[in-house]
């Protein structure tokens, strides 16, 4: 593969692999990203924390691993997803670690900045003793990891993705106001509720990365789950919109609308960033190319953009590009002559449907033929994804767990207006639907293939266009 597929804009390191998001977390004015990060080799092995900064949200710097596997130690087998959280002032990794036995049930490890005085947070202190060595007794559980801290009516709290040994997914719930004392306050939520058995389909036994925002500043409003939905057919994110409440000395949880989180094939495992008046959520995107392809490129997997999420009246997602992005694009727009314009490496598209029914055609191929194409029409309340030309050939990280191929439905509402926002970086593409739904798909190139846009429409003069190369903005 060229250096074409390879995205310049979103959080990659150069070589190694990268799999889930970690641990965003804000500090002395500065955006901290850590990922699951193998920099020897692009495989899903030897697994460090990656960890990237930014003031913007759009020039980010690398920075060396944040925390490594020790010989001998809890996470001497890697050091796995988890969170970061101000401790007291201190900024605290809350972690999976795995130990050297492997038998596939993580602890709970902790790993403090060096010095919090140091916006870059450049040096981790591990403490040697796991917070929590094992799921609690009694509940048959066969996958443990995951933890992720949150704060409700000025508590904190923590989740914990779980399986079962019956194949019952579950998210297990902690006291942690003392970060050091982990209490266990029983099952928020597993699979036999009926809307997150509706969510998971067949197939899921556990839920990853489970992830807990507020939907508004107001704590007695919506809540959002988010649950990555491990050895489920496929491979996929949902989310539950429902009402967090204190029962006693525990929480509970109630669900009343839920979805798909990405309607793509290619983003699992996000994390979340509350902060006061927003959430940004992060996913990863694996490849799906053969892996003899990304062997010969030295890297596999990137993280998405940053996205604001919330939610809709009705409790249904919202979410779209995080505003800053906008600081990506050329200061002038790309020139589209009657509806076609050759695309560069990193590009932004806006297209808005306003008569009948439009489709935006992404890329051809040697004989002219789409790779991609979204289809709009306002009136029916549709946008319509057509992947069918981008059939999986291979899997070079987890994308064989994503085998489908056809179009994909965004849902948005009808009305007189349809808009899709487009970011393109190399092979990386995200489809926003309105402010409604996303969806996160691999574009690969071959020789003889045209970056290009296309617009076709049922009405003259029903559409409006604009298109912007993506770069780094300038250092001031």
């Amino acid at each position: 593969m060229t250096p074409q597929h390879d995205p310049r804009l979103h959080v990659r390191p150069r070589s190694g692999w990268i799999n889930d998001p970690n641990g965003p977390f804000r500090w002395r004015g500065r955006y901290h990203l850590f990922y699951q990060y193998n920099p020897a080799a692009p495989v899903h092995a030897d697994i460090h924390w990656g960890h990237a900064s930014s003031v913007d949200l759009v020039r980010w710097e690398h920075h060396p691993p944040a925390l490594a596997p020790t010989p001998g130690g809890p996470d001497a087998a890697g050091c796995w997803s988890g969170c970061v959280v101000d401790d007291g002032g201190t900024p605290t990794a809350v972690y999976t670690g795995v130990d050297a036995s492997h038998v596939g049930l993580g602890t709970i490890c902790l790993a403090r900045a060096a010095d919090p005085a140091d916006e870059l947070l450049a040096a981790w202190t591990p403490v040697p003793t796991p917070v929590v060595d094992g799921p609690p007794p009694g509940l048959d559980v066969t996958m443990f990891r995951d933890p992720f801290v949150f704060l409700h009516a000025g508590r904190r709290w923590a989740l914990v993705g779980a399986g079962h040994g019956d194949g019952t997914p579950s998210v297990l719930l902690y006291d942690v106001d003392d970060l050091t004392r982990w209490r266990f306050a029983g099952v928020l939520l597993d699979g036999r509720d009926p809307l997150a058995a509706k969510l998971s389909g067949p197939g899921a036994t556990g839920w990853e990365c489970p992830q807990l925002f507020r939907a508004s500043a107001d704590e007695d409003g919506d809540w959002v789950l988010v649950l990555s939905l491990w050895d489920g057919s496929p491979v996929s994110v949902g989310y539950l919109t429902g009402r967090l409440r204190a029962a006693g000395d525990t929480l509970t949880f109630s669900p009343r609308v839920g979805g798909p989180l990405d309607h793509g094939r290619d983003c699992y495992a996000p994390a979340v960033l509350q902060e006061t008046d927003r959430a940004l959520l992060w996913g990863w995107s694996w490849e799906a190319r053969p892996e003899r392809a990304v062997a010969e490129a030295g890297w596999a997997g990137v993280l998405t953009h940053p996205r604001e999420v919330s939610t809709h009246e009705d409790g249904s997602l919202r979410v779209a590009p995080a505003p800053e992005l906008t600081g990506l694009r050329a200061a002038l727009p790309l020139v589209a002559d009657q509806g076609h314009a050759e695309l560069p490496g990193a590009y932004e598209i806006e297209l808005a449907a306003s008569g009948g029914p439009v489709t935006v055609e992404l890329s051809h191929d040697a004989a002219g033929d789409p790779l991609l194409a979204v289809h709009l029409d306002p009136t029916a309340g549709r946008v319509v994804l057509d992947r069918s030309a981008l059939p999986r050939e291979g899997d070079g990280a987890r994308g064989s767990e994503h085998p489908e191929s056809g179009p994909v439905e965004l849902p948005v509402p009808p009305g007189t207006r349809c808009t899709v926002r487009i970011l393109a970086d190399g092979s990386l593409l995200e489809v926003f639907a309105g402010r409604h739904a996303v969806a996160t798909e691999r574009l690969y190139q071959r020789p003889g293939d045209r970056a290009s846009l296309t617009v076709r429409a049922a009405t003259p003069g029903g559409y409006a266009l604009t298109a912007w190369e993506l770069a780094p903005p300038r250092r001031r």
